[in-house]
């Protein structure tokens, strides 16, 4: 684990890991004290002391974001020898293999918290934790991935930047070189798009077929509306916004862009209130949502058993490296 203090030259002051509630204090006073620290926009490092119900939820948030990433490469990873072109395989390459260094870097952060990386791949394979509903779908075609690098990539960010200021410090300073290779994946999923969408018939009919399809998942990505009074995730400021903050910040982004290119969203309820200043939408599949991040998707089960087969081959490497006998 980096010791937080060899960072202090570069943390500003509400960063730097000093608080009273380290001390030992009765349960009650350093539990107060905890609040007190966070409703202040103070930072929590990994080696201070923390209440088990932040500790837990810390741990669920970055452990389902771990899994996302490594997940999510599957549905690109598809497509990285039957790209156009030896430039469109260079880059989707290049994406792939961001991704999975950041499912690293997440583990690395949840590990912290007191769970092995092993038992974390154990609970994903084993159908025990989830990742993203977006990532249990099929890639038909090679507009999906320019739609997944685009517009999945773009609604994952508007959640992921705002965590760059998470209560949990080295989360926070995960995240900050996170999004800086998530930008640059949308510009590169932005550049298929444009290309697709300028090109033949057939390929502007290819782009406009997949978003008819991810739209869909788009939405019900940030999840059901949710009250701020209630979301212990907002309480303990581990993320800013509530799901519908984030699904209409993606919104009002995204939707003049999809129409600036002349493609049309497949929701005719789809409009700007300007009395309420919020975007009105066809209310989400949440039934389809709750199937799908149980791993009854589409494409649920061959993702993890492709993760179940790869793990098992390459377990001679992990136990050769980390000196653990081979298994009788």
């Amino acid at each position: 684990m980096t010791d937080p203090l060899a960072l202090e030259p570069i943390l500003g002051p509400n960063e730097r890991s000093r608080p009273a509630f380290n001390d030992d204090l009765p349960h009650d006073e350093r539990f107060a004290l905890f609040e007190e620290h966070i409703a202040a926009g103070h930072k929590i490092e990994a080696t201070d002391w923390m209440p088990d119900e932040y500790r837990t939820a810390v741990l669920r948030f970055v452990e389902m974001h771990a899994n996302s990433e490594l997940m999510g490469v599957l549905p690109e990873r598809e497509w990285l020898m039957r790209a156009p072109t030896l430039r469109r395989k260079l880059a989707l390459t290049a994406k792939v293999q961001d991704e999975v260094g950041h499912a690293q870097l997440l583990y690395r952060v949840a590990e912290d918290l007191g769970k092995p990386r092993e038992a974390m791949f154990d609970d994903l394979l084993a159908g025990k934790t989830k990742f993203h509903n977006v990532f249990h779908y099929p890639t038909v075609g090679w507009a999906d991935v320019g739609m997944i690098a685009w517009l999945v990539d773009a609604a994952a960010i508007v959640a992921q930047q705002v965590l760059r200021d998470s209560s949990y410090a080295p989360y926070a300073r995960t995240m900050r070189k996170i999004c800086w290779e998530e930008s640059v994946h949308i510009m590169h999923g932005r550049d298929v798009v444009v290309t697709m969408v300028t090109g033949s018939p057939a390929q502007r009919a290819a782009i406009q077929d997949a978003l008819d399809r991810w739209w869909g998942p788009l939405m019900q990505m940030h999840g059901p509306r949710s009250s701020r009074e209630t979301d212990r995730d907002l309480h303990w400021k581990i993320k800013a916004k509530t799901s519908e903050e984030l699904r209409q910040e993606f919104l009002t982004i995204y939707v003049p862009r999809i129409r600036e290119l002349g493609l049309v969203i497949p929701d005719p309820e789809l409009r700007f209130d300007d009395g309420t200043g919020q975007w009105l939408y066809a209310d989400p599949d949440w039934a389809e949502l709750r199937t799908v991040v149980t791993n009854h998707g589409p494409m649920s089960e061959q993702r993890l058993e492709f993760r179940r087969v790869s793990r098992e081959e390459t377990r001679w490497v992990r136990e050769t490296i980390l000196g653990v006998a081979a298994a009788a």
